[in-house]
């Protein structure tokens, strides 16, 4: 799974590489951003054109009676995106790109969990596949007359995650799909969700890297710098996963 990611990116660079048309909203930096945190997504807007939101981590379906279902879904699995109840009308309208410049994994090393932090090999900045929703509170209805509608909208998203590829399975047999940019316009654009479908891929592990950091990021009340910094600690993968040699996937 993919419960906790760093986006430290200023948000006009942001722009260069997701080519949003919105005035760009103030985006702080999230150096451990955590699920129910209130995070960027690029998204189509109402006219198509690329607008970048800030919305809540965990998915509520359009559908759910309560928006608390939201803290179990933070991840949608690859497999089953298509079919799922709960993921299905997002995935054919409401995809969306969710900015990041690596993610953390936890490895059980005996009775603790060291965490581990992803990035690509040269840095900076790329987009995770996501999903995102519009759910509603409906008001009870008072008697005949128009619906009064319900508060305002909660809009939440979640992270599409795959099979790990042979650098992250070390430590954890799951990752996030990480979206090419050359694949941005198709993720999401494409009306045949057979296109999206193929993108869902394990990002080649000889174009990533990975470095243990301290297990302060374990709470999410602690959002600085120091949560990325390489921590020293004794290694049964540490030189393989700073060069692993391997194809990946």
């Amino acid at each position: 799974m993919c419960g906790r990611y760093s986006i430290t990116t200023n948000p006009e660079a942001m722009r260069q590489l997701f080519r949003f048309l919105n005035p760009t909203p103030n985006v702080p930096p999230h150096y451990n951003a955590a699920p129910t945190q209130e995070l960027p997504v690029v998204r189509r807007d109402r006219n198509g054109a690329r607008e970048l939101v800030q919305i809540r981590w965990g998915l509520v379906p359009f559908w759910a009676k309560e928006p608390k279902i939201g803290y179990s879904m933070i991840n949608a699995k690859a497999e089953t995106v298509a079919e799922a109840p709960a993921y299905r009308a997002a995935f054919e309208r409401r995809r969306c790109l969710v900015p990041a410049d690596g993610f953390y994994e936890w490895q059980r090393q005996g009775k603790q969990k060291q965490p581990y932090r992803f990035t690509p090999k040269e840095g900076g900045l790329f987009a995770f596949a996501g999903l995102w929703e519009r759910w509603r509170k409906p008001r009870p209805r008072t008697g005949p007359g128009p619906d009064p509608g319900g508060d305002a909208p909660l809009e939440t998203f979640t992270i599409i995650v795959t099979d790990a590829n042979n650098l992250i399975r070390k430590i954890h047999d799951r990752m996030p799909v990480i979206i090419d940019p050359s694949d941005h316009d198709a993720w999401l654009e494409a009306a045949d969700t057979t296109i999206p479908m193929a993108l869902l891929q394990p990002y080649p592990a000889e174009k990533m890297r990975g470095y243990p950091v301290s297990q302060r990021v374990n709470s999410p009340k602690n959002d600085d710098p120091e949560v990325m910094a390489e921590a020293q600690t004794d290694l049964l993968f540490g030189d393989d996963l700073s060069s692993p040699g391997d194809e990946g996937g």
